[in-house]
């Protein structure tokens, strides 16, 4: 065999294990994505139209939160965020509407404060969709009900459902606090 001979054959295995590697990479890329944000995997790749353009967004999502400084709530905090809640259910009772602003400010202020973005409402879906998947769907359903509501096409069970929604990322960010400082401990 000539030199150019064997140096074709070495450079077209070398392709071929890169190409293999390149496959095994973006299928391990793929699985952790779609395990980790769940719906919100299907989600983008439906709304981009394109499962590569999907997971890079994805991914950036993922990796923009891992470069945030989140902070733990302290117990002051905590309780002092426990006590607005408990006044946004009372507020459901009387004013359904302006306990749902109510509870959307408080879930606001209360990402903000642990250090994810909150000021601008489609960073603030990226992070939560990136640090909270399994909320990211029904947080997104209820900030469109309490639009659709405010636009005067919503009802008052419209209302009752962002509310459970906001309830259960509340509780989660709150409750998961505790789980990380009872890991502390």
């Amino acid at each position: 065999m000539q030199n150019w001979q064997l140096v074709a054959i070495a450079v077209a295995g070398t392709l071929i294990v890169a190409g293999i590697v390149f496959w095994l990479y973006t299928q391990r890329r793929s699985r952790h994505l779609r395990d980790h944000f769940g719906p919100e995997y299907d989600r983008a790749v439906a709304e981009t139209g394109s499962r590569r353009q999907a997971e890079s967004e994805l991914a950036h999502r993922e990796q923009r939160v891992r470069k945030l400084k989140i902070r733990p709530l302290t117990v002051s905090d905590r309780q002092r965020f426990s006590e607005q809640w408990t006044l946004c259910q009372a507020q459901f009772v009387d004013d359904p509407a302006g306990a749902v602003d109510a509870a959307d400010r408080l879930l606001t202020e209360v990402i903000r404060t642990c250090g994810y973005a909150a000021d601008n409402p489609d960073d603030r879906m990226a992070d939560i969709s990136a640090a909270f998947p399994q909320h990211a769907t029904r947080y997104r359903l209820a900030d469109e009900l309490l639009t659709r509501h405010r636009s005067g096409q919503g009802s008052t069970e419209d209302l009752r459902k962002a509310f459970v929604h906001y309830r259960a990322l509340f509780e989660e960010i709150l409750g998961g606090q505790d789980e990380k400082l009872k890991r502390v401990s």
